[in-house]
């Protein structure tokens, strides 16, 4: 799934303004213009769109964990991912939303995409254990449909 289409929904899902948008990525020390944002968040076809970096996403994502759970000053920052993947973007928005794995099922379940307990842990495990499996965009795009549904709903 691409970026921008992440950030599309995510804005659309916390029903907030590209000012607050800035103002999340800022909470994960990271600067960005509302001009920047608003070109993120144009369709591909658009004059002036312009492609998300992973950087970019990463710490908003990053952000909204702060945004959604408070910051703990005490905790030293992780390193913000080089390379984002949807199985990354998936365990943010889990921890930002503090979703257990029943909240996950049933936002799947609404999405019309039901999974197996063992599909979807095996979507949170390290890369390179027996068990890990990609989290593909249509996973990904249905769980954040579904995700919108049950905040906005």
């Amino acid at each position: 799934m691409i970026n921008n289409d992440v950030l599309r929904s995510l804005r659309y899902l916390l029903d907030v303004s590209d000012a607050k948008l800035v103002e999340i990525c800022q909470l994960a020390d990271y600067s960005l213009s509302e001009a920047d944002v608003a070109a993120y968040l144009l369709k591909e076809e658009e004059e002036g769109y312009l492609p998300c970096r992973d950087e970019v996403l990463a710490h908003f994502l990053d952000g909204l964990v702060f945004f959604k759970r408070g910051k703990d000053d005490s905790r030293p920052a992780l390193p913000v991912e080089k390379r984002l993947t949807n199985n990354i973007i998936l365990k943010k928005l889990r921890v930002a939303f503090e979703l257990k794995d029943d909240d996950m099922h049933a936002i799947l379940q609404a999405a019309d995409l039901p999974m197996t307990k063992a599909e979807l842990s095996a979507l949170f495990r390290k890369p390179g254990h027996k068990n890990f499996r990609l989290c593909g965009d249509q996973v990904l795009r249905n769980f954040l449909r579904g995700l919108t549904q049950r905040q906005r709903g």
